[in-house]
């Protein structure tokens, strides 16, 4: 779980405008964010199946949001790609 202050942290580097919330770059940063965290949990904790079946939505709920933003606006999608340090 993030705390609001990472949350707001993670959606300062990708706002479009203060107010900016729930557009597709901002979700794609924060789920990049818990999925970063739920991996080193399961590093730990190698036998938590339900965490892993929530990382494994987590990744395909993210590609999914990755696809839209990549066929709306190639720029953007370049940019969230490089500010969060994803790869193609």
């Amino acid at each position: 779980m993030l705390t609001k202050t990472q949350k707001a942290r993670v959606m300062k580097t990708v706002q479009k405008h203060q107010t900016d919330t729930g557009s597709a770059s901002v979700q794609v940063a924060l789920l990049t964010k818990q999925i970063g965290e739920l991996t080193t949990h399961l590093r730990k904790h190698l036998k938590d199946k339900h965490s892993r079946r929530g990382l494994l939505q987590m990744v395909a709920d993210r590609r999914s949001h990755l696809k839209y933003l990549e066929k709306s606006d190639k720029k953007e999608y370049n940019k969230v790609i490089k500010s969060l340090g994803l790869k193609k």
